[in-house]
């Protein structure tokens, strides 16, 4: 280890991070979990990168999301993060739980995207070499490929790990229906679904109005939350009009359509009562994520050690009264 030149810090299990138990199985989960879809990529400072996830892992997160098409460019944010690994992270690698997904276009031709077994098997063999590892915690299906039969789908995640090449498997923005059929497969072929990964915010609760979340616990399988902060909406970056360097400004995935009066006016309700709880809209709205046991970890991404400390700040206040939810409710 004194080949490396960082060092984790020995109070990195005691410093206020919880770990909750994903479904029925042995993995206990941070409440925050780093994920890499943005911020990690070709295009990004390595440093920064690299400090990022070091001050995670400081500060008890031991899971990295991570995805083949992660970037930009695609595959570049497992490059990123293989570097780390080989750079400091390697002593550790036992005590990190990193997980990498298929099914997203990843190349050209008819091979390079959806969830048919060439595209699976080819695509975790290359995040793998891309990160430098035997094998990842856990491999998600992407998405649900309506053209590819999914008992071939669900099939090649059971060969996955028979191959040794992931401990556990997952699904990724199923609809219900599609869910309850991989969880009844994998069952049938004695593999415990781990988790159910789907967007869910204050602003985006299908998951829970269509009994996503209900299901995935009677299945026995945690449900893992991303886009906690609908990409921005729910943080204070918004209450005064649209900055120039934000999400909306630069024309990404967030559109300027999505900043209408109503959810301008409900961002600034919700923020007063961030306000009153001694927290930030974006601390709230993680915390809220959090409030009950029905969500197993919140996957936060981060462009700064600053923004990651100060999202992390949530775990300071994760409880609600029951007037507070009520405000909520009413605000949403």
């Amino acid at each position: 280890m004194n080949n490396y030149v960082y060092a984790a810090d020995k109070n990195r299990y005691e410093c206020g991070m919880k770990y909750r138990r994903a479904g029925k199985s042995g993995i206990l989960l941070p409440e925050i979990s780093l994920g890499m879809w943005h911020n990690f990529g070709d295009i990004d400072i390595f440093s920064t990168c690299k400090n990022i996830v070091h001050y995670a892992f400081d500060h008890g997160i031991t899971h990295f999301d991570l995805a083949n098409n992660y970037g930009p460019s695609a595959g570049s944010a497992e490059e990123t993060f293989g570097q780390i690994m080989q750079k400091s992270m390697a002593p550790y690698r036992d005590e990190l739980f990193i997980s990498t997904k298929a099914g997203h276009d990843m190349w050209q031709g008819p091979y390079g995207t959806w969830n048919s077994r060439k595209h699976l098997i080819a695509s975790l063999d290359q995040s793998l070499k891309r990160m430098h590892l035997e094998y990842v915690d856990i491999f998600y299906s992407h998405r649900y490929d309506p053209e590819t039969p999914l008992e071939e789908t669900l099939q090649t995640l059971v060969d996955i790990i028979h191959q040794g090449k992931a401990l556990y498997v997952g699904i990724s923005k199923y609809p219900k229906d599609k869910a309850e059929e991989a969880y009844n497969y994998l069952q049938s072929q004695h593999i415990h679904c781990l988790l159910y990964q789907g967007r869910y915010n204050m602003f985006d609760r299908k998951v829970e109005q269509e009994g996503i979340l209900d299901q995935a616990r009677q299945a026995g399988s945690g449900f893992i939350a991303f886009s906690p902060l609908a990409q921005g909406l729910l943080t204070n970056r918004y209450l005064n009009g649209i900055p120039t360097d934000s999400r909306i400004a630069r024309g990404g995935f967030l559109k300027k359509e999505s900043l209408t009066p109503e959810t301008i006016g409900k961002i600034k309700a919700l923020d007063k009562i961030a306000a009153s709880r001694g927290q930030t809209l974006a601390e709230m709205a993680l915390a809220w994520l959090l409030k009950d046991d029905l969500v197993t970890s919140v996957i936060i991404g981060a462009s700064s050690v600053q923004q990651l400390q100060d999202n992390l700040m949530c775990l300071k206040n994760t409880a609600f009264r029951s007037e507070e939810l009520k405000q909520i409710e009413q605000i949403l």
